[in-house]
């Protein structure tokens, strides 16, 4: 797929109007530019017989919006594909991408931008990130998002501070569904140390975390101070692997407005070996647990 790019607040890569499946969106484009590329078909020619431009064929590919049924069998006929079954598959797949996520509900306080990282979040089977700025969303108690968020929103309404907080509590319940991914979560002890909230905020949130650390599908270590220097040196990030064999690991890192999406190959490597090494350097399990309770004890 290549670099899939900076997203801005203007410029949305895959929150079409319905909020719909990302992880789909992703996989129908590629499988339509494989067509389209093992025809020898150019986007120009695509386009043109979908009454469509170049770049609405490039948006397509790159899932980056809704897909119409007609416009899928027009498509799939121009490349050749007459197989019933082969057909079927691709429209269900168009209809299962055009479905509203969960998060569609929320599209009143959630930025187009960061729609698509909640559908590939709900969708990943691996999740694996470093935080050094705050607890990660999918780890913090209530109380604790909601001093991150009103810090983040000063002056905003109430109403809209309590929303952002109930999107990132439905977040969570990922971690405990049927389907719960993987997490792997290393967070620095700079993290842990800057205050949200009051000191009983913060108390609840050590102790959540030591907690949640004892899931089976979660593994929490703490990069410490003392330990100096260390290999995420460009900050925080999120990796996010799926299920589906056709679609390549995700690097997520988030801007202010926007955020930027890798999925080179070369380029997610490079933040494989940092996570790799980070785990390397981090206490492990157990001994991050008696970081988290070593701070308790001192808050």
């Amino acid at each position: 797929m290549g670099r899939v790019g900076v997203v801005t607040a203007g410029e949305s890569w895959a929150s079409g109007p319905s909020g719909g499946s990302v992880v789909r969106r992703i996989l129908l484009g590629s499988q339509l530019r494989r067509l389209r590329e093992s025809r020898g078909i150019t986007r120009e020619a695509a386009g043109y017989s979908i009454r469509a431009s170049e770049s609405k064929i490039s948006r397509m590919e790159l899932g980056r919006v809704s897909f119409k049924a007609r416009d899928v069998e027009d498509l799939l006929t121009l490349y050749g594909v007459i197989d019933e079954g082969e057909r079927g598959a691709l429209l269900g797949l168009a209809k299962e991408a055009n479905v509203a996520g969960w998060w569609h509900s929320y599209s009143d306080v959630l930025p187009g931008w960061f729609q698509t990282y909640v559908g590939l979040e709900a969708a990943a089977s691996h999740i694996r990130l470093y935080e050094v700025q705050f607890v990660h969303g999918l780890l913090q108690t209530e109380s604790y998002a909601h001093a991150v968020v009103a810090r983040g929103m000063q002056g905003a309404p109430t109403a809209e501070i309590d929303r952002r907080v109930a999107l990132r509590l439905e977040r969570q319940k990922v971690l405990v569904s049927e389907r719960s991914p993987k997490l792997h979560a290393i967070l620095d002890e700079a993290a842990l140390r800057r205050p949200y909230g009051d000191r009983e905020v913060m108390r609840a949130q050590l102790r959540h975390l030591i907690e949640i650390s004892e899931q089976p599908n979660v593994t929490l270590q703490i990069m410490p101070f003392s330990y100096g220097g260390h290999a995420a040196e460009s900050g925080s990030f999120t990796m996010l692997r799926f299920p589906e064999s056709d679609l390549s690991d995700i690097v997520y890192l988030e801007q202010l407005t926007s955020a930027l999406y890798l999925d080179k190959r070369e380029e997610v490597a490079q933040y494989e070996r940092v996570m790799t090494r980070l785990q390397d350097e981090s206490p492990d399990p157990d001994e991050s647990r008696n970081v988290l309770r070593g701070l308790l004890q001192l808050s």
